[in-house]
This record gives C-alpha cells, structure tokens and sequence, in this order.
C-alpha cells in the first residue's frame, strides 16, 4: 500500500505486504523489506536498506548525511558521506529517529533493535541485536553497541565507543 502524497524514487523496491504511509519518501534504490510499514512523513535515503517486518513511526529519517566536516584554513568543508544504513528485521524505530548513513561504510542496526522517540544515531554506527534504546539518546559517530544492550532516557555516547553485550546504561549509572 502506498499512501497519499507518498514518493518513491527510481530503482527503490517495496516488499510484498509493506506500507508507505502518507507523505513518506523512498529515494533513488531504498529497499523497504516484506511487511514493513512505514507509518507517515518517513524518509527513507538513497540506497537504505530496510528488513522485514519493520515499523518506522511518524517523522522518521534514515540514511541522511552523518556530521563530518573537515577544518580548513576558511573554516570546515564537508567531508562526503558514501556509505549507506543497513536495518536488519523486526526492528521498530520511534517518532523523530535519524539515523544517519555511514561516511564510507555502512551504518547498522540489527535484527529486533528497539529504538525509542526523538534517538539520533551517528554515522558508522553498529547496534547489536535485540538493543533496546530509549527516549532522546544520542549516540556518536562509529560506536558500537554490542546485542541485548538497554541505553536509558538523555544517554549521550561519545565517537568511537564500542559497547560489549549485555550493558545497561543510564544517566550517570552503568551496571
């Protein structure tokens, strides 16, 4: 099904049973996975790749620019982002989530992630399995998050971080 004012660009593929729900946008060779249901106004980026079974709620973007700029003696130039974003199944993403694409490889989030409203996720970034990430964290470029992890409300988590498996995060408290 695609809903009204919807967009999908050339060479994008939709899976049997999905949905594009109104004012959604599926650019240029985007992939939306067998009975994924993109809920309304979700942007789906050039070449991002989504599973099976996926629900990604109102307001959505994947697959936008990640933050790389470069200083210069004029300032900073913008350091091309060429990678893309790989969503694994069953994974639910919440209102306002960007997860942006990786710089030169790609940005994943794995099978059966959970990633709660108003979530920014870095460029490069890997998350494992059965993540669960909840309300307004902010997750740095090239970290990873290893499987069955729980990352609390106002979390932030610097570049380059890799988190083993298994961690509960919160503000101020590890376990």
């Amino acid at each position: 099904w695609i809903g009204p004012n919807a967009y999908v660009g050339a060479g994008a593929s939709i899976g049997a049973h999905a949905s594009v729900g109104p004012n959604c946008v599926v650019f240029e060779h985007a992939c939306v996975g067998a009975s994924s249901r993109l809920v309304a106004h979700v942007t789906l980026c050039a070449g991002t790749r989504l599973g099976e079974r996926c629900l990604l709620h109102p307001g959505v973007v994947i697959g936008a620019d990640g933050f790389g700029h470069a200083p210069d003696q004029d300032g900073y130039v913008k350091v091309p982002q060429i990678g893309s974003v790989v969503i694994g199944d069953d994974v639910e993403i919440g209102a306002n989530t960007t997860i942006d694409r990786g710089a030169i490889g790609d940005t994943v989030v794995e099978r059966g992630v959970r990633i709660d409203n108003q979530v920014q996720v870095g460029h490069n970034c890997r998350i494992g399995e059965h993540t669960v990430i909840s309300g307004c964290v902010g997750i740095s470029g090239s970290v990873t998050i290893g499987r069955r992890c729980m990352l609390g409300g106002m979390v932030g988590v610097v570049g380059h971080l890799q988190i083993a498996d298994d961690v509960y995060l919160k503000i101020g408290i590890a376990h």
